[in-house]
């Protein structure tokens, strides 16, 4: 197997903490100005949409920054307009909403799987150009990723999760049959991208074997696709801690405590 090579990580962690910052001060504009921001994370299996999503948003206030990653479709959810379970979760003025794959999946997955009919999957393809231009006309900043992964690296992945007790959730049975379903979930992507990346929409591509290097990526690039500017926040004072007022705490036998287990770390 090929080895990936991989951005050196003290350049990676430097790089890493100025994007970060710079994000930080994306949402503070993102705040000041009511803007609303969705941003799609899409690609094969084990292609580092999670881990990209965690980074970009690891240091944004949660309160203005939501991760949308949905479960399969409910009996209720297949009843109603495809997109409607969607557009609930639309940010508001203010908000950015980070999508961990999004109405993208009848155009993958369900093609694929054989999840939705083929008269689902046209109409899909037909409105969803429209369904974005309605997005934007109203307002909304959208972009879309694909991050993409080659095959010997995706495989190198699945492994690597199935020998990691912390990371076997993120392995499924919908997950490894992306192997033996590469060449149509390519042509299922190629359509997608003929069909759905237009002038105002388009999909940028995140090449991801190297995790390093397409989190970098990604977040340079979303940052140079948005026009914002840097809001400064307003100073906050923090007062002088007030003379003791007589308060006396109650004693430690009267409260429960949780062990201090990292003690006995220390003493071994």
């Amino acid at each position: 197997m090929t080895q990936v090579k991989r951005m050196p990580k003290k350049r990676y962690e430097t790089e890493l903490r100025r994007l970060q910052t710079e994000l930080v001060a994306l949402q503070q504009w993102v705040r000041a100005t009511h803007s609303r921001v969705v941003i799609i994370f899409e690609g094969r299996d084990a292609a580092g949409k999670g881990s990209a999503i965690k980074r970009v948003s690891e240091y944004l206030n949660p309160r203005y920054a939501r991760i949308v990653a949905l479960p399969a479709p409910s009996q209720r959810d297949q009843s109603r307009w495809y997109y409607q379970r969607y557009v609930a979760h639309l940010p508001s003025a203010g908000e950015i909403v980070l999508m961990d794959r999004s109405w993208y999946n009848r155009a993958g997955v369900e093609r694929v799987m054989g999840f939705c009919t083929d008269e689902q999957y046209e109409r899909f393809m037909d409105q969803t150009p429209t369904f974005e231009q309605m997005l934007l006309d109203d307002g909304i900043i959208l972009l879309k990723y694909w991050f993409s992964v080659s095959d010997m690296e995706q495989e190198r992945r699945f492994r690597s999760r199935r020998d990691d007790p912390m990371r076997q959730w993120k392995l499924s049975d919908m997950d490894v049959q992306s192997i033996s379903r590469w060449e149509d979930y390519s042509k299922a992507k190629d359509v997608m991208f003929d069909r759905t990346s237009t002038e105002a929409s388009p999909w940028w591509t995140v090449e991801s074997d190297d995790k390093r290097s397409s989190r970098i990526n990604v977040m340079a690039h979303i940052l140079s696709q948005i026009p914002y500017s840097h809001v400064p926040l307003p100073a906050v004072e923090i007062p002088p801690r007030p003379a003791p007022g007589g308060y006396e705490r109650p004693p430690l036998h009267s409260q429960r405590y949780v062990p201090d287990y990292a003690a006995t770390l220390t003493k071994k």
